[in-house]
């Protein structure tokens, strides 16, 4: 193979060069001749794709090509591409389509096609689509660090919006300053219209192309023997990639750096220092502009912010990963237990309370020790070892096999909110989307098989229930058994059709995830939706024929013994993570009864001091969160401050009021509600928080009020 100082002279030049006081532009001239032989392999790779079409031409071979519709298309096998038949459909359409699917393999636009074939074409509207789109973004970012810094690449993949590109640059990093930088240099690799290539190559070839990464190379050792590895070329840029990617730089009209953060190589900490630059792109300005704007609403909402700013928790690095949640922040959080307690009574679920700590036998037994010990925390007690349980099933397992069971006492609802621990690098913290302690509402239901469909179609309808009260939406996939699944076939598809009936009964629209089930059953994935429109993954059914197999577990019936399934659920997850999730969907105005400031008491004078306190005490007894104000300062004053606090109500008293036992009331949105007699008040905001509204009480009233007086005249006349 040849390389322009031959490959051994490359790799020697750049592995030697140090790092440590170099400018970013010397780095970059050391590492040019590598950019060079990683362009000039390719194209010898290449070659023989180019020789491969030009005799496809000369054979001349026709395939069929059938498109979603049904119309079909001619074409010539080894030469005729996606690009092709959209061109043949439509230019604008051509103009417009980013990737195709080929017999569902998702594929470049610009690889021809090996054969008779059905044929998709996608554009950055559909999933497929924006999955491409961002994916060759990352290989553009990864172009215009290599050429403005000359870092080391490693992984650059496409997230659910945007991407990021991990770098290595020894002990330089990357700020704000720098994403000006980068920004430009992407800018002019779109102008220039590069086109995107694809090769395919052996090992050997694709450890030649990169003897200089470190990185690249251990990726490459860690593929499976039988992988076929394939390359792309963008530009000066060649990197490993499955793909597919776009025609050319050209179709990402509008980018933006939107953040710079520190990684770790292979996430673990102990590795070497990484730089993550995060992108994102879209085909115009327009659709820039409205992200943009939306991020900016989403920091607003924050959860870490808001809840420095309510005073609800905080987090301490003598305990990273483990909230402190403090005497506001706790109200919250104990009241969406409470709301889960309500549904267990309800729905006939049984609470529990399991050890936190555990013999390792026990997650030896469950299959946990050899899966998931590098997130679990492990020590040792009298010469054995033990851990903190990271989930509740195996204790569950062990309170159902305590004793002999009946098919009589099926299902077995047993619900926990115990205390779980799990051992995340703590570059993945998050605030209280990924921490190392935390709750679930967590319950596992052990039923008969004729019993599994009942069981999943009632979850479903609690889940329903709870996220309805909060004011999320949501959407469900079915994901059925993957490849190597273990147990029964016919089992597994009695399992998926009891599955289907119960997303059936909902009534709601679902889709189907072939093959994305779980080795040990098939589950309903179940997605979020905040106000902003975001998605989460927080409440999950899984069906486990796995887990009663290796307990041991058994209930008697009347011709002998049989089997339990096990149904893994969670409405809220982690309430850690809904409590996040929660925090940012309301922007931090709580519904009244969720809110941890429910009634502010603000007294016009020192001469209602006492008036002040007394209504204090009577809505205190009626279990609300009410304070006073009585600081020395003025009426108005207290009362913006109450507003900012979020306090659902504020209630202005003076003389008058104490005179006719009333109160004056406001709702934070400043919107004046007028007299009240105190005991009405109670019974109102009772019946509001009781009735879990999100919407305030008083404006339900102002709202019909005016109804009233708009119909007024059409009844005078």
């Amino acid at each position: 193979m040849i390389a322009p100082m031959g490959e051994d002279g490359v790799a020697a030049a750049v592995q030697g060069l140090s790092l440590e006081g170099a400018s970013f532009q010397e780095i970059v001239n050391a590492k040019k001749p590598y950019y060079a032989k990683r362009v000039e392999l390719f194209e010898q790779y290449r070659a023989r794709d180019v020789a491969a079409v030009e005799a496809a031409k000369a054979a001349n071979v026709p395939i069929t090509v059938v498109l979603p519709d049904g119309a079909k298309k001619s074409g010539v096998k080894g030469v005729t591409t996606p690009l092709d038949v959209a061109n043949d459909i439509s230019k604008s359409l051509a103009k417009k389509v980013v990737v195709a699917k080929v017999d569902g393999e998702e594929w470049d636009m610009f690889r021809p096609l090996e054969g008779d074939c059905t044929l998709s074409l996608h554009s950055f509207d559909d999933p497929e689509g924006k999955e491409t789109f961002w994916h060759s973004s990352a290989h553009v970012l990864g172009q215009a660090l290599e050429l403005e810094f000359g870092v080391d690449l490693t992984i650059g993949p496409a997230l659910e919006e945007g991407f990021y590109y991990d770098c290595h640059m020894g002990d330089k990093v990357l700020g704000d300053p720098e994403r000006s930088v980068i920004e430009k240099r992407i800018e002019s690799i779109v102008k220039e219209g590069q086109r995107f290539d694809r090769v395919v190559v052996s090992r050997d070839e694709a450890l030649a192309m990169f003897t200089e990464n470190k990185f690249k190379i251990e990726i490459i050792n860690g593929l499976p023997a039988d992988a076929t590895i394939s390359l792309y070329r963008v530009g000066p840029m060649v990197d490993l990639c499955t793909g597919p990617h776009l025609p050319s730089t050209s179709f990402l009209k509008a980018a933006a750096v939107t953040n710079v953060s520190r990684a770790f190589w292979r996430a673990d900490v102990t590795k070497e220092p990484l730089q993550r630059v995060y992108g994102i792109t879209f085909p115009d300005s327009k659709q820039l502009k409205e992200y943009q704007h939306r991020i900016e609403e989403a920091k607003k909402r924050d959860h870490r912010n808001v809840g420095v700013q309510q005073e609800l928790f905080f987090f301490h690095p003598l305990s990273p990963g483990s909230c402190f949640f403090l005497p506001h922040g706790g109200r919250i959080y104990n009241t969406l237990v409470e709301l889960m307690r309500e549904k267990y009574w309800e729905y006939e679920y049984e609470e529990v309370v399991s050890p936190n700590i555990y013999n390792f036998d026990l997650w030896k037994t469950s299959g946990h020790a050899d899966h998931y010990r590098e997130n679990m925390f492990a020590f040792d007690v009298e010469k054995a070892e033990y851990g903190l349980k990271p989930m509740n099933c195996p204790g569950h397992c062990i309170m159902f096999g305590n004793r002999v069971r009946s098919y009589r006492e099926l299902p077995l609802r047993l619900a926990d909110f115990g205390v779980l621990h799990r051992n995340e690098y703590s570059g993945a913290l998050s605030g209280l989307t990924r921490v190392r302690r935390f709750q679930q509402d967590d319950a596992h239901i052990f039923c008969r098989p004729d019993q599994v469909m009942g069981e999943v179609k009632s979850f479903l309808q609690m889940m329903d229930e709870v996220y309805g009260i909060f004011g999320l939406d949501y959407t469900m996939a079915l994901s059925t058994r993957p490849e190597g699944y273990l147990g029964e076939l016919e089992l597994w598809n009695k399992a998926e059709a009891a599955l289907e009936e119960a997303l059936n009964s909902t009534g709601r629209e679902w889709v189907m995830n072939p093959g994305d089930g779980a080795f040990y059953g098939p589950k309903i994935d179940i997605t979020v939706y905040d106000a902003l429109r975001r998605k989460f993954q927080c409440a999950t059914v899984q069906l486990d024929f796995q887990l009663p197999i290796r307990f041991d577990l058994t209930y008697a019936t009347e011709a002998g013994s049989e089997r339990p399934v096990i149904v893994h659920r969670a409405v809220l997850g982690s309430i850690e993570r809904m409590y996040a999730i929660l925090t940012e969907h309301y922007a931090g105005k709580w519904p009244l009864w969720l809110s941890p400031r429910q009634v502010m008491v603000v007294p016009i004078s020192e001469a209602s001091y006492e008036y002040a306190g007394q209504v204090r005490k009577a809505l205190r007894a009626a279990h609300f969160h009410v304070d006073a104000d009585v600081t020395d300062r003025k009426m108005q004053k207290k009362v913006r401050e109450a507003q900012l606090a979020q306090y659902n109500y504020i209630l202005v008293v003076g003389e008058q009021e104490k005179e006719n036992g009333t109160v004056n009331v406001r709702t934070r949105d400043n919107v004046v509600h007028g007299m009240h007699k105190v005991a009405d008040l109670v019974a109102v905001l009772s019946k509001e928080r009781d009735s879990r509204s999100q919407a305030s009480a008083f404006a339900s009233h102002a709202d019909s009020q005016q109804q009233e007086q708009q119909q007024q005249p059409a009844a005078d006349s």
